[in-house]
């Protein structure tokens, strides 16, 4: 029997409804029924408790495992079915070698989840729709509304929109975690709302999360107090406001008022 690997971050989840119900979200929806489904990419397979799932929806599944032993025996598992397992760390994989539509699944490693997530939503062929199982911790940080805001929020929302999917208690896993975990499905927009310019601007911003966010600036933007209120009157920003109280279109405008 394999043994997980404490070290790689794998928790397995065996509960079959809630990965049918998983696998059900990764589906899209807008596709010409007449049509095939797109390619799956499924990141970290394990066990292939959810690659079970994914095969049933989509024409094909390509897996990326890091685990040696676990992409090795994956095959095995699916006689006959399409699905090519890589043996390889995600964050190493090119994803411009993939050459047609496609949607990620995963039940990621808690300690990766930023890099995965900032890797798929900035591809140069981004997916159609990415549905990612995570610490429940971060999924609810990208779902947080306005005033809540992370950079980590944010800088996802640049990109991507966000929707909730399901909760899925730790004691569903094997071994159990130190933490409840949630999915997140995200859906990549055509193009970002704010150019790296001015996410890096965001970025700096972040950096002091609980400060009024005018206290800030005029070290960011090597301005006068008196310059950046006149342009928070003109863009009708509350002056009480902290990093987390700005939308995307927000710092957009704050970005061009300023620069």
């Amino acid at each position: 029997m394999l043994q997980n690997k404490k070290q790689l971050g794998q928790n397995w989840l065996k509960d079959r409804a809630i990965l049918e119900e998983i696998a059900e979200s990764a589906i899209v929806q807008d596709i010409d029924p007449s049509d095939n489904q797109p390619l799956c990419l499924e990141i970290g397979p394990g066990l292939g408790t959810l690659t079970s799932s994914l095969l049933k929806r989509f024409p094909k599944v390509l897996a990326i495992e890091y685990d040696q032993r676990l992409a090795h025996n994956l095959p095995h598992s699916f006689p006959g079915k399409n699905l090519e397992v890589k043996h390889q760390d995600f964050l190493q994989f090119d994803l411009n070698q993939i050459h047609e539509p496609y949607v990620v699944v995963g039940n990621i490693p808690y300690y990766i989840t930023s890099p995965i997530i900032q890797k798929l939503v900035t591809a140069q062929n981004p997916p159609l729709r990415i549905v990612l199982l995570m610490q429940k911790e971060v999924a609810d940080r990208l779902l947080f509304g306005q005033g809540k805001y992370t950079y980590l929020t944010v800088s996802v929302r640049n990109y991507a929109s966000v929707f909730p999917g399901i909760f899925v208690p730790r004691k569903l896993f094997t071994p159990a975690p130190k933490v409840d975990s949630a999915s997140v499905i995200l859906v990549p927009h055509a193009q970002p709302v704010l150019n790296k310019t001015v996410l890096k601007f965001v970025q700096q911003c972040f950096r002091n999360p609980r400060k009024k966010l005018i206290t800030c600036l005029p070290l960011i933007v090597n301005q006068s107090r008196d310059h950046i209120k006149s342009a928070y009157l003109q863009l009708n920003l509350d002056e009480n406001f902290r990093p987390a109280d700005l939308s995307l279109s927000d710092w957009q405008k704050l970005y061009q008022t300023l620069h």
